[in-house]
Protein backbone atom coordinates (compact mmCIF):
# COMPACT_ATOMS: atom_id res chain seq x y z
CA UNK A 1 0.00 0.00 0.00
CA UNK A 2 1.36 3.42 -0.94
CA UNK A 3 0.21 6.89 -0.09
CA UNK A 4 -1.50 8.42 -3.13
CA UNK A 5 0.36 11.32 -4.66
CA UNK A 6 -1.59 12.13 -7.79
CA UNK A 7 -3.23 15.51 -8.09
CA UNK A 8 -6.76 15.54 -6.70
CA UNK A 9 -6.27 12.40 -4.63
CA UNK A 10 -6.72 12.26 -0.88
CA UNK A 11 -4.24 14.31 1.12
CA UNK A 12 -1.27 11.98 1.77
CA UNK A 13 -0.72 13.48 5.20
CA UNK A 14 -4.28 12.58 6.14
CA UNK A 15 -3.82 8.98 5.02
CA UNK A 16 -0.51 8.66 6.82
CA UNK A 17 -2.03 10.16 9.95
CA UNK A 18 -4.85 7.63 9.83
CA UNK A 19 -2.40 4.78 9.17
CA UNK A 20 -0.23 5.75 12.14
CA UNK A 21 -3.30 6.17 14.37
CA UNK A 22 -4.61 2.75 13.28
CA UNK A 23 -1.21 1.19 13.89
CA UNK A 24 -1.06 2.76 17.34
CA UNK A 25 -4.50 1.46 18.22
CA UNK A 26 -4.07 -2.01 16.76
CA UNK A 27 -0.35 -2.78 16.93
CA UNK A 28 1.00 -1.00 20.02
CA UNK A 29 0.97 -4.15 22.14
CA UNK A 30 2.71 -6.20 19.47
CA UNK A 31 5.42 -3.61 18.85
CA UNK A 32 6.11 -2.94 22.54
CA UNK A 33 6.21 -6.61 23.45
CA UNK A 34 8.67 -7.39 20.66
CA UNK A 35 10.85 -4.38 21.54
CA UNK A 36 11.00 -5.39 25.20
CA UNK A 37 13.00 -8.45 24.15
CA UNK A 38 16.00 -6.31 23.25
CA UNK A 39 15.47 -3.18 25.36
CA UNK A 40 16.25 -4.71 28.75
CA UNK A 41 14.05 -2.08 30.38
CA UNK A 42 10.35 -1.36 30.06
CA UNK A 43 10.76 2.42 30.11
CA UNK A 44 13.36 2.17 27.36
CA UNK A 45 11.09 -0.08 25.32
CA UNK A 46 8.23 2.42 25.61
CA UNK A 47 10.54 5.29 24.65
CA UNK A 48 11.83 3.44 21.58
CA UNK A 49 8.34 2.48 20.45
CA UNK A 50 7.17 6.07 20.78
CA UNK A 51 10.16 7.18 18.72
CA UNK A 52 9.29 4.57 16.09
CA UNK A 53 5.78 5.98 15.74
CA UNK A 54 7.28 9.44 15.41
CA UNK A 55 9.65 8.15 12.74
CA UNK A 56 6.66 6.72 10.88
CA UNK A 57 5.07 10.15 10.71
CA UNK A 58 8.23 11.44 9.04
CA UNK A 59 9.08 8.48 6.79
CA UNK A 60 5.71 7.22 5.56
CA UNK A 61 4.71 10.43 3.74
CA UNK A 62 7.97 10.13 1.81
CA UNK A 63 8.19 6.35 1.30
CA UNK A 64 4.55 5.29 1.49
CA UNK A 65 2.74 3.36 4.19
CA UNK A 66 4.45 -0.05 4.41
CA UNK A 67 2.61 -3.25 3.62
CA UNK A 68 3.05 -4.36 7.24
CA UNK A 69 3.08 -1.32 9.55
CA UNK A 70 3.59 -3.53 12.62
CA UNK A 71 6.76 -5.09 11.16
CA UNK A 72 8.14 -1.68 10.13
CA UNK A 73 7.45 -0.19 13.57
CA UNK A 74 8.84 -3.21 15.39
CA UNK A 75 12.04 -3.26 13.35
CA UNK A 76 12.53 0.49 13.88
CA UNK A 77 11.84 0.36 17.61
CA UNK A 78 14.08 -2.65 18.20
CA UNK A 79 16.93 -1.09 16.26
CA UNK A 80 16.63 2.02 18.40
CA UNK A 81 16.71 -0.13 21.53
CA UNK A 82 19.76 -2.03 20.29
CA UNK A 83 21.53 1.25 19.57
CA UNK A 84 20.91 2.43 23.12
CA UNK A 85 22.10 -0.88 24.56
CA UNK A 86 25.29 -0.75 22.46
CA UNK A 87 26.01 2.83 23.55
CA UNK A 88 25.51 1.84 27.18
CA UNK A 89 27.79 -1.16 26.74
CA UNK A 90 30.48 1.02 25.17
CA UNK A 91 30.19 3.53 28.00
CA UNK A 92 30.56 0.82 30.62
CA UNK A 93 33.71 -0.46 28.92
CA UNK A 94 35.21 3.04 28.78
CA UNK A 95 34.23 4.05 32.30
CA UNK A 96 34.61 0.84 34.35
CA UNK A 97 35.41 2.69 37.55
CA UNK A 98 32.45 5.03 37.36
CA UNK A 99 29.66 2.79 36.14
CA UNK A 100 28.88 -0.62 37.58
CA UNK A 101 27.99 -3.13 34.83
CA UNK A 102 24.37 -4.12 34.95
CA UNK A 103 22.82 -7.41 33.96
CA UNK A 104 19.37 -7.55 32.50
CA UNK A 105 16.61 -10.13 33.03
CA UNK A 106 15.55 -9.73 29.42
CA UNK A 107 16.74 -12.07 26.71
CA UNK A 108 17.55 -10.28 23.45
CA UNK A 109 17.94 -13.64 21.71
CA UNK A 110 16.49 -12.67 18.33
CA UNK A 111 17.37 -10.16 15.69
CA UNK A 112 15.15 -7.16 14.91
CA UNK A 113 14.00 -8.92 11.77
CA UNK A 114 12.00 -11.62 13.61
CA UNK A 115 8.65 -10.00 13.01
CA UNK A 116 6.57 -13.01 12.00
CA UNK A 117 3.12 -13.27 13.60
CA UNK A 118 3.97 -16.22 15.86
CA UNK A 119 6.99 -14.46 17.34
CA UNK A 120 5.01 -11.30 18.08
CA UNK A 121 2.17 -13.25 19.67
CA UNK A 122 4.63 -15.10 21.96
CA UNK A 123 6.31 -11.82 22.89
CA UNK A 124 3.00 -10.28 23.83
CA UNK A 125 2.13 -13.20 26.08
CA UNK A 126 5.58 -13.01 27.68
CA UNK A 127 4.99 -9.37 28.48
CA UNK A 128 1.60 -10.19 30.02
CA UNK A 129 3.18 -12.71 32.37
CA UNK A 130 6.05 -10.34 33.17
CA UNK A 131 3.62 -7.65 34.22
CA UNK A 132 1.63 -10.17 36.28
CA UNK A 133 4.61 -11.28 38.37
CA UNK A 134 3.61 -12.06 42.00
CA UNK A 135 6.23 -9.61 43.28
CA UNK A 136 3.81 -6.87 42.22
CA UNK A 137 0.52 -6.12 43.93
CA UNK A 138 -2.59 -7.32 42.14
CA UNK A 139 -3.68 -3.78 41.26
CA UNK A 140 -0.21 -2.98 39.94
CA UNK A 141 -0.15 -6.18 37.88
CA UNK A 142 -3.42 -5.42 36.18
CA UNK A 143 -2.79 -1.70 35.72
CA UNK A 144 0.68 -2.20 34.24
CA UNK A 145 -0.54 -4.87 31.81
CA UNK A 146 -3.42 -2.73 30.65
CA UNK A 147 -0.97 0.11 30.02
CA UNK A 148 1.88 -1.76 28.36
CA UNK A 149 0.27 -4.76 26.70
CA UNK A 150 -3.16 -3.42 25.94
CA UNK A 151 -2.21 0.15 25.09
CA UNK A 152 -4.85 1.78 27.31
CA UNK A 153 -4.05 5.29 28.45
CA UNK A 154 -3.87 6.25 32.11
CA UNK A 155 -7.33 7.82 32.09
CA UNK A 156 -8.97 4.67 30.72
CA UNK A 157 -7.23 2.47 33.29
CA UNK A 158 -8.19 4.86 36.09
CA UNK A 159 -11.84 4.59 35.08
CA UNK A 160 -11.63 0.80 35.12
CA UNK A 161 -10.27 0.93 38.69
CA UNK A 162 -12.53 3.78 39.84
CA UNK A 163 -9.54 5.89 40.97
CA UNK A 164 -8.11 9.25 39.92
CA UNK A 165 -5.83 9.55 36.92
CA UNK A 166 -2.98 10.83 39.12
CA UNK A 167 -3.30 7.84 41.43
CA UNK A 168 -3.18 5.44 38.51
CA UNK A 169 -0.18 7.18 36.90
CA UNK A 170 1.78 6.81 40.13
CA UNK A 171 0.75 3.15 40.42
CA UNK A 172 1.97 2.33 36.91
CA UNK A 173 5.28 4.15 37.47
CA UNK A 174 5.95 2.27 40.71
CA UNK A 175 5.15 -1.05 39.05
CA UNK A 176 7.64 -0.43 36.23
CA UNK A 177 10.30 0.55 38.74
CA UNK A 178 9.65 -2.62 40.73
CA UNK A 179 10.11 -4.80 37.64
CA UNK A 180 13.44 -3.13 36.93
CA UNK A 181 14.69 -3.20 40.52
CA UNK A 182 13.63 -6.81 41.13
CA UNK A 183 15.05 -7.96 37.76
CA UNK A 184 11.84 -9.76 36.96
CA UNK A 185 12.51 -12.03 33.96
CA UNK A 186 10.77 -11.44 30.65
CA UNK A 187 9.42 -14.91 29.89
CA UNK A 188 6.44 -17.22 30.13
CA UNK A 189 6.83 -18.79 33.60
CA UNK A 190 7.44 -22.48 34.21
CA UNK A 191 4.42 -24.68 34.78
CA UNK A 192 4.82 -24.60 38.55
CA UNK A 193 4.76 -20.80 38.52
CA UNK A 194 1.63 -20.38 36.41
CA UNK A 195 -1.01 -20.70 39.17
CA UNK A 196 0.40 -17.69 41.03
CA UNK A 197 -0.10 -15.50 37.96
CA UNK A 198 -3.12 -16.99 36.23
CA UNK A 199 -5.83 -15.05 38.04
CA UNK A 200 -4.07 -11.74 37.38
CA UNK A 201 -3.63 -12.60 33.70
CA UNK A 202 -7.28 -13.54 33.33
CA UNK A 203 -8.31 -10.38 35.16
CA UNK A 204 -6.28 -8.29 32.73
CA UNK A 205 -7.79 -9.97 29.69
CA UNK A 206 -11.29 -9.54 31.12
CA UNK A 207 -10.74 -5.86 31.89
CA UNK A 208 -9.37 -5.34 28.42
CA UNK A 209 -12.49 -6.91 26.95
CA UNK A 210 -14.92 -4.92 29.09
CA UNK A 211 -13.10 -1.68 28.25
CA UNK A 212 -13.54 -2.46 24.57
CA UNK A 213 -17.08 -3.77 24.92
CA UNK A 214 -18.28 -0.47 26.40
CA UNK A 215 -15.59 2.10 25.63
CA UNK A 216 -15.20 4.67 28.45
CA UNK A 217 -14.91 7.48 25.89
CA UNK A 218 -14.99 8.22 22.19
CA UNK A 219 -17.52 8.28 19.38
CA UNK A 220 -18.17 4.53 19.23
CA UNK A 221 -19.75 2.27 21.81
CA UNK A 222 -17.33 -0.58 21.05
CA UNK A 223 -13.56 -0.49 20.59
CA UNK A 224 -13.27 -3.49 18.32
CA UNK A 225 -9.49 -3.57 18.53
CA UNK A 226 -9.56 -4.09 22.30
CA UNK A 227 -12.31 -6.70 22.13
CA UNK A 228 -10.50 -8.72 19.49
CA UNK A 229 -7.17 -8.37 21.29
CA UNK A 230 -8.70 -9.77 24.48
CA UNK A 231 -10.23 -12.73 22.65
CA UNK A 232 -6.93 -13.41 20.89
CA UNK A 233 -5.06 -13.42 24.21
CA UNK A 234 -7.55 -15.89 25.68
CA UNK A 235 -7.14 -18.15 22.66
CA UNK A 236 -3.37 -18.02 23.14
CA UNK A 237 -3.78 -19.06 26.78
CA UNK A 238 -5.84 -22.17 25.99
CA UNK A 239 -3.02 -24.37 24.66
CA UNK A 240 -0.68 -23.02 27.34
CA UNK A 241 -3.12 -23.95 30.13
CA UNK A 242 -5.33 -26.69 28.68
CA UNK A 243 -6.56 -27.94 32.06
CA UNK A 244 -7.53 -24.56 33.50
CA UNK A 245 -11.32 -24.33 33.36
CA UNK A 246 -11.35 -20.59 34.05
CA UNK A 247 -9.44 -19.94 30.82
CA UNK A 248 -12.26 -21.68 28.96
CA UNK A 249 -14.81 -19.81 31.06
CA UNK A 250 -13.29 -16.44 30.21
CA UNK A 251 -13.10 -17.19 26.49
CA UNK A 252 -16.71 -18.40 26.60
CA UNK A 253 -17.82 -15.23 28.38
CA UNK A 254 -16.19 -13.00 25.79
CA UNK A 255 -17.47 -14.95 22.79
CA UNK A 256 -21.05 -15.06 24.10
CA UNK A 257 -21.01 -11.38 24.99
CA UNK A 258 -19.37 -10.22 21.78
CA UNK A 259 -21.84 -12.26 19.72
CA UNK A 260 -24.28 -9.35 20.20
CA UNK A 261 -21.85 -6.72 18.92
CA UNK A 262 -23.59 -6.07 15.59
CA UNK A 263 -26.95 -5.35 17.24
CA UNK A 264 -25.85 -3.11 20.11
CA UNK A 265 -26.08 0.07 18.05
CA UNK A 266 -28.35 0.99 15.15
CA UNK A 267 -27.30 2.27 11.74
CA UNK A 268 -26.92 5.75 13.20
CA UNK A 269 -24.60 4.57 15.97
CA UNK A 270 -27.30 4.93 18.65
CA UNK A 271 -27.31 2.54 21.59
CA UNK A 272 -29.80 -0.37 21.39
CA UNK A 273 -30.68 -2.01 24.71
CA UNK A 274 -30.59 -5.79 25.09
CA UNK A 275 -34.37 -6.00 25.18
CA UNK A 276 -34.63 -4.27 21.78
CA UNK A 277 -31.83 -6.07 19.94
CA UNK A 278 -32.55 -8.23 16.90
CA UNK A 279 -31.52 -11.64 18.19
CA UNK A 280 -31.66 -13.17 14.73
CA UNK A 281 -28.58 -11.06 13.93
CA UNK A 282 -26.50 -12.37 16.80
CA UNK A 283 -23.37 -14.32 15.83
CA UNK A 284 -24.56 -17.93 16.15
CA UNK A 285 -21.12 -19.42 15.50
CA UNK A 286 -19.67 -17.45 18.43
CA UNK A 287 -22.65 -18.46 20.60
CA UNK A 288 -22.22 -22.14 19.72
CA UNK A 289 -18.49 -22.04 20.46
CA UNK A 290 -19.02 -20.14 23.69
CA UNK A 291 -21.80 -22.46 24.85
CA UNK A 292 -19.61 -25.53 24.25
CA UNK A 293 -16.82 -23.92 26.27
CA UNK A 294 -19.28 -23.22 29.12
CA UNK A 295 -20.20 -26.90 29.27
CA UNK A 296 -16.51 -27.85 29.40
CA UNK A 297 -15.69 -25.27 32.06
CA UNK A 298 -18.53 -26.47 34.32
CA UNK A 299 -17.11 -29.98 34.54
CA UNK A 300 -15.33 -30.67 37.80
CA UNK A 301 -15.13 -28.61 40.96
CA UNK A 302 -16.96 -25.42 41.90
CA UNK A 303 -17.03 -22.96 38.98
CA UNK A 304 -14.98 -19.79 39.21
CA UNK A 305 -16.02 -16.20 38.57
CA UNK A 306 -15.38 -16.18 34.82
CA UNK A 307 -17.25 -19.44 34.27
CA UNK A 308 -20.22 -18.12 36.27
CA UNK A 309 -20.28 -14.95 34.19
CA UNK A 310 -20.15 -17.12 31.07
CA UNK A 311 -23.20 -19.02 32.34
CA UNK A 312 -25.03 -15.70 32.69
CA UNK A 313 -24.09 -14.74 29.13
CA UNK A 314 -25.22 -18.17 27.91
CA UNK A 315 -28.64 -17.78 29.54
CA UNK A 316 -29.13 -14.49 27.69
CA UNK A 317 -27.92 -16.06 24.44
CA UNK A 318 -30.31 -19.01 24.80
CA UNK A 319 -33.42 -16.86 25.35
CA UNK A 320 -35.58 -16.42 22.25
CA UNK A 321 -36.75 -13.02 23.52
CA UNK A 322 -35.95 -10.67 26.36
CA UNK A 323 -39.30 -11.42 28.01
CA UNK A 324 -38.71 -15.20 28.00
CA UNK A 325 -35.25 -14.94 29.60
CA UNK A 326 -34.94 -17.20 32.63
CA UNK A 327 -34.55 -14.37 35.10
CA UNK A 328 -34.88 -16.62 38.15
CA UNK A 329 -31.96 -18.71 36.93
CA UNK A 330 -29.94 -15.58 36.26
CA UNK A 331 -30.60 -14.31 39.78
CA UNK A 332 -29.50 -17.65 41.23
CA UNK A 333 -26.26 -17.59 39.21
CA UNK A 334 -25.61 -13.99 40.29
CA UNK A 335 -26.01 -15.07 43.90
CA UNK A 336 -23.30 -17.70 43.31
CA UNK A 337 -21.12 -15.15 41.54
CA UNK A 338 -21.50 -12.65 44.37
CA UNK A 339 -20.26 -15.27 46.85
CA UNK A 340 -17.34 -16.13 44.56
CA UNK A 341 -16.52 -12.53 43.63
CA UNK A 342 -18.05 -10.14 46.20
CA UNK A 343 -17.58 -6.82 44.39
CA UNK A 344 -19.98 -3.86 44.22
CA UNK A 345 -20.06 -4.06 40.41
CA UNK A 346 -21.36 -7.64 40.58
CA UNK A 347 -23.92 -6.54 43.17
CA UNK A 348 -25.03 -3.74 40.83
CA UNK A 349 -25.34 -6.08 37.85
CA UNK A 350 -27.38 -8.45 40.01
CA UNK A 351 -30.07 -5.79 40.35
CA UNK A 352 -31.08 -6.36 36.70
CA UNK A 353 -32.49 -9.89 37.22
CA UNK A 354 -33.57 -8.88 40.74
CA UNK A 355 -35.83 -6.21 39.24
CA UNK A 356 -37.34 -8.73 36.83
CA UNK A 357 -37.97 -11.31 39.56
CA UNK A 358 -38.83 -9.22 42.61
CA UNK A 359 -39.77 -5.89 41.02
CA UNK A 360 -37.98 -2.58 40.44
CA UNK A 361 -38.68 -1.31 43.96
CA UNK A 362 -36.68 -4.14 45.53
CA UNK A 363 -33.87 -3.58 43.05
CA UNK A 364 -33.89 0.16 43.72
CA UNK A 365 -33.40 -0.47 47.43
CA UNK A 366 -30.30 -2.50 46.60
CA UNK A 367 -28.98 0.25 44.30
CA UNK A 368 -29.48 2.83 47.04
CA UNK A 369 -27.59 0.57 49.46
CA UNK A 370 -24.70 0.50 46.98
CA UNK A 371 -24.86 4.29 46.80
CA UNK A 372 -24.46 4.54 50.55
CA UNK A 373 -21.62 2.03 50.44
CA UNK A 374 -19.59 4.59 48.44
CA UNK A 375 -17.29 2.23 46.55
CA UNK A 376 -19.09 2.91 43.27
CA UNK A 377 -18.96 6.68 43.59
CA UNK A 378 -18.32 8.10 40.13
CA UNK A 379 -19.28 4.83 38.39
CA UNK A 380 -21.50 5.86 35.50
CA UNK A 381 -23.61 2.70 35.47
CA UNK A 382 -24.72 3.13 39.09
CA UNK A 383 -26.55 6.36 38.31
CA UNK A 384 -27.87 4.97 35.01
CA UNK A 385 -29.27 1.86 36.71
CA UNK A 386 -30.93 3.94 39.41
CA UNK A 387 -32.44 6.23 36.78
CA UNK A 388 -33.92 3.33 34.84
CA UNK A 389 -35.48 1.79 37.95
CA UNK A 390 -37.00 5.13 38.97
CA UNK A 391 -38.37 5.58 35.45
CA UNK A 392 -40.00 2.15 35.60
CA UNK A 393 -41.49 3.01 38.98
CA UNK A 394 -43.02 6.18 37.56
CA UNK A 395 -40.86 8.53 39.65
CA UNK A 396 -40.13 10.87 36.76
CA UNK A 397 -38.71 13.77 38.77
CA UNK A 398 -36.22 11.55 40.64
CA UNK A 399 -35.40 9.68 37.45
CA UNK A 400 -34.63 13.02 35.78
CA UNK A 401 -32.03 13.83 38.45
CA UNK A 402 -30.48 10.37 38.20
CA UNK A 403 -30.29 10.52 34.40
CA UNK A 404 -28.68 13.95 34.65
CA UNK A 405 -26.08 12.54 37.04
CA UNK A 406 -25.39 9.59 34.72
CA UNK A 407 -25.04 11.94 31.77
CA UNK A 408 -22.45 14.04 33.60
CA UNK A 409 -20.36 10.89 34.22
CA UNK A 410 -20.56 9.51 30.67
CA UNK A 411 -17.87 10.22 28.10
CA UNK A 412 -18.88 7.74 25.40
CA UNK A 413 -20.96 9.50 22.74
CA UNK A 414 -23.34 6.57 22.14
CA UNK A 415 -24.10 6.33 25.85
CA UNK A 416 -24.42 10.11 26.21
CA UNK A 417 -26.92 10.25 23.34
CA UNK A 418 -29.01 7.48 24.89
CA UNK A 419 -28.97 9.06 28.35
CA UNK A 420 -29.84 12.48 26.92
CA UNK A 421 -32.83 10.98 25.13
CA UNK A 422 -34.05 9.26 28.28
CA UNK A 423 -33.47 12.46 30.27
CA UNK A 424 -35.65 14.39 27.81
CA UNK A 425 -38.38 11.76 28.08
CA UNK A 426 -38.59 11.75 31.87
CA UNK A 427 -38.27 15.54 31.99
CA UNK A 428 -41.29 15.84 29.73
CA UNK A 429 -43.26 13.43 31.94
CA UNK A 430 -42.18 15.25 35.09
CA UNK A 431 -43.14 18.66 33.72
CA UNK A 432 -46.49 17.35 32.53
CA UNK A 433 -47.19 15.97 35.99
CA UNK A 434 -46.21 19.27 37.59
CA UNK A 435 -48.56 21.11 35.23
CA UNK A 436 -51.46 18.88 36.17
CA UNK A 437 -50.80 19.43 39.87
CA UNK A 438 -50.74 23.18 39.30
Amino acid sequence: MSVPSSHGAADPSDEVGRAVADAHRQEWAYVLAATARVAGDIDLAEECVQEAYGAALRAWPRDGVPRSPAAWLTTTARRKALDVRRRESTLRRKLPLLVEPETTPYAPDRSPGDEEAGVIADDRLRLVFTCCHPALSREAQVALTLRLVCGLNTSEIAQAFLVSEATMAARVTRAKQKISAARIPYRIPAEAELPDRLDAVLTVVHLLFTTGHAAPAGNKLVRTDLVERAIALARMLLPLLPDEREVRGLLALMLLTDARRGTRVDDGGRLVLLEDQDRSQWDRAAIDEGSALVVESLRGARPGRFTLQAVIAAVHADAATYATTDWAQLLAVYDLLLREWPTPVVALNRTVPLAMVAGPAVALAEVERLERDGRLEGYRYLAATKADLLRRLGSAAEARDAYAAALRLADNEAEKTFLARRLAEVTEVSEAASGQQA
